[in-house]
């Protein structure tokens, strides 16, 4: 399979066309989806090089990047992938050529390399190559922000697989998703740039949150990034904190992966102040998927497919009705009037409200993410990305429908049918299409997407 070179022309034509409008038009803030490089090429006697080439390849896709340095002998990279390793090359006639391998990005971070090149007609002298950032203070750095790489998303423990478990090492966390004392309900949240806030605005800042489910599989985050105050002009419409999640894209090695995490009610306990708990149903979690990586044409077309399912059970009621004896985790209501209940609500209404005890609750979800990669040139970079979710969860009565401070249980007073609570569901088709693109002396980025 090959991409027609006609069809390459076309697409670089028509984008530098629309991008050149597009530096016109208004700019919204949206998220961060890349990082930069930058540097400065000199000679051995610290004269500035002028039109010295660099190239910035991206190891594991086959990503190119080039780029000449300015009259000062400066170069910039920006609109890169994030991640790694890069290698970055530079040569100029009459000079002998160097590299810098193994550069890792971080999202939204500036890393700088300089070179010093020595003629060729030089032997034996040495020649230095320095790279220095500094992560914490450096001219990059576009306010207070909290960065979690590739390396420490597929080492650090995970409680819930979650991007929560990551934003945690934020110091100014509360330790789920509230940020310097904000409620959680004023984040911005972003996946690839496209803004995944909850629309309802009730319960939790994410779609899927109402019914316990993660928007994306934790198999597919590649990096996060937190920030509280920051003065990128890309980030903005949030009081709280700006939660931007990257996922993974396709390299040109063909890989995939399985995996499931499993438990019942064997491995959670079952005691409260060293009391057994009365009411014990069978419950169990399954949490499992698979990713695939690889290319479809190698170093231009690349494929990411992460598809993922969650089944749990939780315990409807924590307590059991009154029959001979009371104690701890039997309710004051008897069986006996929650029998006759429902016999009535059979007979005279047609109607089964369920149990009353020893029922469980179910929540599940599906996950799909798929990305596609295209290095249309050195110059030019597509990526796409979709995203499904259908998520359920089945949750009691809310506690505050009935007045007096009681609620309709489960509790010490009162119990609830197990068809008297309700099922919430949350549904999420979202859509990303990015193009990256770095012209002589700009560059540009145009993002559009679609979430339903």
């Amino acid at each position: 399979m090959r991409v027609s070179q006609s069809f390459r022309v076309v697409f670089v034509a028509l984008m530098n066309v629309l991008f050149t409008g597009a530096m016109f038009s208004a700019l919204y803030a949206q998220g961060v989806t890349t990082a930069s490089i930058s540097g400065i090429v000199s000679s051995d006697k610290g004269e500035p090089l002028a039109g010295a080439n660099v190239i910035a390849l991206h190891e594991p896709s086959g990503t190119r990047y080039g780029a000449a340095t300015r009259v000062n002998g400066q170069f910039n990279f920006p609109n890169l992938k994030v991640g790694g390793p890069y290698t970055i090359t530079v040569s100029f006639v009459g000079y002998k050529k160097e590299s810098q391998p193994a550069v890792f990005l971080n999202l939204g971070q500036e890393s700088r390399f300089d070179f010093s090149l020595v003629e060729e007609a030089v032997v034996g002298k040495e020649v230095v190559i320095t790279a220095e950032l500094d992560e914490v203070l450096n001219s990059g750095r576009t306010g207070a922000a909290t960065f979690v790489n590739a390396g420490q998303v597929s080492t650090l423990p995970s409680i819930k697989r979650s991007t929560r478990d990551l934003t945690r090492l934020d110091p100014r966390s509360d330790g789920n998703y509230s940020f310097g004392g904000r409620n959680w309900l004023f984040n911005n949240i972003s996946v690839d740039g496209s803004y995944f806030n909850n629309p309802f605005g009730l319960d939790d800042p994410a779609p899927g949150g109402q019914a316990n489910a993660e928007p994306i599989p934790f198999d597919a985050v590649d990096q996060v990034q937190v920030s509280l105050a920051p003065f990128d002009v890309r980030e903005g419409g949030f009081t709280g904190a700006g939660i931007n999640t990257v996922t993974k894209s396709g390299t040109n090695e063909l890989k995939g992966s399985l995996y499931s995490f499993v438990r019942n009610e064997g491995l959670l306990g079952n005691t409260v102040s060293g009391k057994d708990v009365i009411a014990n149903p069978d419950l169990s979690y399954n949490q499992s998927g698979f990713t695939v990586s690889g290319p479809i044409i190698a170093n231009t077309l690349l494929l990411f497919l992460n598809g993922e399912i969650d089944r749990r059970e939780d315990p409807g009621s924590n307590f059991v009705a009154r029959r001979a004896s009371s104690g701890f985790g039997i309710s004051r209501v008897r069986a006996a009037t929650m029998d006759s209940i429902r016999q009535r609500m059979i007979a005279v209404y047609g109607y089964d409200p369920g149990p009353y005890e020893g029922y469980t609750h179910e929540t599940s979800n599906e996950k799909l993410l798929m990305k596609l990669d295209w290095n249309v040139s050195e110059n030019h970079n597509l990526s796409f990305r979709y995203n499904y979710l259908d998520a359920r969860r089945d949750l009691p009565p809310h506690p505050f429908v009935l007045s007096g401070g009681t609620g309709r249980g489960p509790n010490e007073n009162s119990m609830p049918f197990k068809n008297s609570g309700y099922r919430i569901n949350n549904q999420l088709s979202s859509f990303a299409l990015e193009v990256n693109s770095r012209f002589e002396t700009f560059a540009n980025r145009f993002f559009a997407s679609y979430n339903r």
